[in-house]
């Protein structure tokens, strides 16, 4: 089994960056890849952007193409998410989740799921 724990949430103001971390412990080895999605209060969890563990394919949703950018660290079994340009609209507990499959833009095919971090952007 594979343990996820993110950091890096904060509040900041348009137009700022934050960078969120993601570190797993356990059976990295079985991990195919990583993914950050964000849930926003009354909404549905909703996919950023997902990277393979080992290769180097990766994608982000349209929403934060080019603002947001997936990497990893396999060497310190870390995934980061790097925000820049940030919105009010991108205010929402974010989370990092592992993939035993592959990657993916759908939820329900994540297998592990850290806690959440808050990401608060003000106008």
């Amino acid at each position: 089994q594979v343990q996820l724990v993110e950091s890096g949430g904060g509040s900041v103001q348009t137009g700022g960056s934050l960078t969120l971390s993601c570190a797993a412990s356990g059976r990295t080895d079985t991990v195919a890849a990583m993914g950050w999605f964000r849930q926003a209060p009354g909404k549905e969890r909703e996919f950023v952007a997902t990277i393979s563990w080992r290769g180097t394919y990766e994608y982000s949703a349209d929403t934060v193409k080019g603002r947001f950018t997936i990497s990893r660290d396999n060497a310190k079994n870390m995934g980061h998410l790097q925000m820049n340009s940030l919105k009010p609209e991108d205010t929402a507990v974010y989370y990092c989740a592992a993939n035993y499959k592959g990657t993916s833009s759908f939820p329900t095919t994540y297998d592990v799921w850290g806690q959440g971090t808050q990401v608060t952007v003000s106008s």
